[in-house]
C-alpha cells in the first residue's frame, strides 16, 4: 500500500539527468537556426576615421593608416616593420583633401608622395599614448577637424574656422598640465 509519509521529496539522478536531456533538445532544435546578428563595419568616413580605426580589429594601439588613388583605396599597418594591409571595409573619403598647418600657422595641402605608384592623399599616424596626426580634411560632404589627443572630430563650416580649432588644440596641448 502507498501512504503519504512515503512520499519522495526529490528527484532521483535519472529523472534529473532526463529532465536536462529534454531542455537540451528543446532549446538546440530551436535556437539552432538563429545566428546573432553580425556587427558589420560602419563605413569610414572623414568625421569617424579616428574611432573607427582605434575600435577596427586590426588596431592594435599604433599604426599607420594611408590612402591613395584619391582616397578611394586605404591601408593599414600596426607598425613601421609590417607591410601594409588594404582597408576592407566600405570607405566614403573619395576626394579627400588633407590639410596641415606650416611654421607660420598658415594651412598647407599635404603633399605626402606615392605608394605603389599611386599618389597617396592621406596619411595618419596612430600613436602608443592615444594621440594621432592632427589634420584637417575636406571633401565633398564638408570639412573635418581631426584633433591629435583629446576629442572628436569636428565638422566645421570653412578652412579657417578648421584652422582656428587647430591652434586652439595645439595651444591646449602646449599649456602646462591642462590636459591633466
Amino acid at each position: 500500500m502507498f501512504s503519504l509519509s512515503s512520499a519522495r521529496s526529490a528527484f532521483s539522478l535519472l529523472e534529473l539527468l532526463v529532465t536536462i536531456v529534454i531542455v537540451s533538445i528543446v532549446y538546440f532544435l530551436g535556437f539552432n537556426g538563429i545566428e546573432k546578428e553580425k556587427k558589420t563595419p560602419q563605413t569610414l568616413t572623414a568625421l569617424n576615421l579616428k574611432t573607427t580605426i582605434e575600435n577596427s580589429a586590426f588596431f592594435t594601439g599604433s599604426g599607420t593608416f594611408l590612402c591613395v588613388n584619391h582616397c578611394k583605396s586605404c591601408y593599414f599597418r600596426n607598425n613601421i616593420n609590417t607591410p601594409f594591409k588594404a582597408y576592407e571595409n566600405k570607405i566614403d573619403l573619395s576626394g579627400t583633401k588633407t590639410y596641415t598647418l606650416d611654421s607660420q600657422e598658415s594651412l598647407l595641402q599635404q603633399e605626402e608622395g606615392r605608394y605603389r605608384d599611386n599618389k597617396i592623399c592621406l596619411v595618419m599616424n596612430f600613436y602608443k599614448n592615444g594621440s594621432s596626426t592632427q589634420l584637417i580634411l575636406e571633401n565633398r560632404h564638408g570639412i573635418y577637424f581631426l584633433p591629435a589627443f583629446f576629442g572628436e572630430a569636428q565638422k566645421v563650416d570653412s578652412l579657417d574656422e578648421a584652422r582656428e580649432l587647430w591652434l586652439k588644440d595645439s595651444r591646449l596641448a602646449a599649456g602646462s598640465g591642462d590636459f591633466y
